[in-house]
């Protein structure tokens, strides 16, 4: 549960990072954004670079803190009550909210690259798709997804205990505020182990 740890990629989290760069490096890319951590800026700069870009960083991009989880293996915590310093899944969805209106209204009309980490991930696309996170497939490492999304969508999602809904689901390609949107290309961090 390496949580809000910094982290290293190891040989192969490196890779996967490659491997994103070159699939982006012929892709329109206007922004790179990334979890302040060290292991998601360590693949956004990797990705970055074909694109001669710097790495902007922002916190709402973090990886759930696990609390006093983090550090543990995760096997060791089968049938362990979870304690109450781990963060609700009720201000993940918060902070995925606030990252979609952050990265729409800092970055409107262009393409950024997002890197965070698989479950702040699985928060942005629930509240983007209008749906609970376990209705979300897991994003694997190095795994890229494209969401078109604007500033007046964001704003307008809601997050509720159980699930997310937003008041508006219909892509805002071709709509009057297309000029507005923000493309978003997310990308899970590589393997740090």
């Amino acid at each position: 549960m390496q949580g809000q740890t910094h982290g290293e990629l190891n040989e192969r989290g490196l890779e996967q990072a490659q491997q994103v760069a070159q699939r982006l490096a012929s892709e329109r890319v206007d922004a790179v954004v990334a979890s302040d951590l060290h292991r998601a800026i360590q693949t956004a700069e990797i990705i970055a670079a074909p694109h001669g870009l710097p790495v902007m960083t922002t916190e709402l991009l973090r990886e759930r803190d696990w609390g006093s989880f983090t550090g543990r293996f995760i096997p060791e915590l089968k049938g362990e009550t979870w304690p109450d310093d781990i963060e609700s899944e009720t201000d993940l969805l918060l902070r995925a909210r606030s990252f979609l209106i952050y990265i729409t209204t800092t970055y409107p009309g262009c393409r950024v690259v997002a890197v965070g980490h698989g479950i702040i991930n699985k928060a942005i696309l629930a509240v983007y798709a209008g749906c609970s996170m376990r209705e979300v497939q897991r994003m694997m490492n190095a795994e890229v997804r494209i969401l078109t999304t604007s500033a007046e969508r964001a704003t307008s999602a809601t997050v509720t205990t159980s699930a997310v809904t937003a008041s508006t689901v219909a892509s805002t390609a071709g709509s009057a505020t297309a000029e507005a949107s923000s493309t978003v290309t997310a990308s899970t961090v590589a393997s740090a182990e």
